[in-house]
């Protein structure tokens, strides 16, 4: 079993309110779901504009989870309000 872990800091540009920042990361978490991926805010909860991002991915093929990441990050940097300040990737073999 191969997993992919993905930490990713974004910053979320003219979110006024914590209801507008949920509502851009509940689309970046849409996109999850039909990638396969787990997606939670894991810091900067009560931030309007900064999220930062927990994603895991699950294959038995380490190029598989790695593209499935790249796909991921890509699909957030096309997102025309959130900037992709930073992320760290790992990938675990068990």
């Amino acid at each position: 079993m191969i997993i992919g872990a993905l930490k990713i800091k974004l910053l979320i540009e003219g979110s006024r309110s914590l209801k507008e920042k949920r509502r851009v990361l509940k689309s970046i978490k849409d996109k999850a779901i039909g990638m396969n991926a787990s997606v939670a805010e894991v810091e900067d909860n009560d931030l309007w504009q900064a999220a930062t991002l927990g994603a895991a991915f699950v294959s038995n093929d380490a190029a598989h989870v790695n593209s499935m990441m790249d796909k991921f990050v890509q699909s957030i940097h096309n997102n025309m309000n959130v900037e992709v300040l930073g992320s760290n990737m790992e990938i675990i073999h068990l």
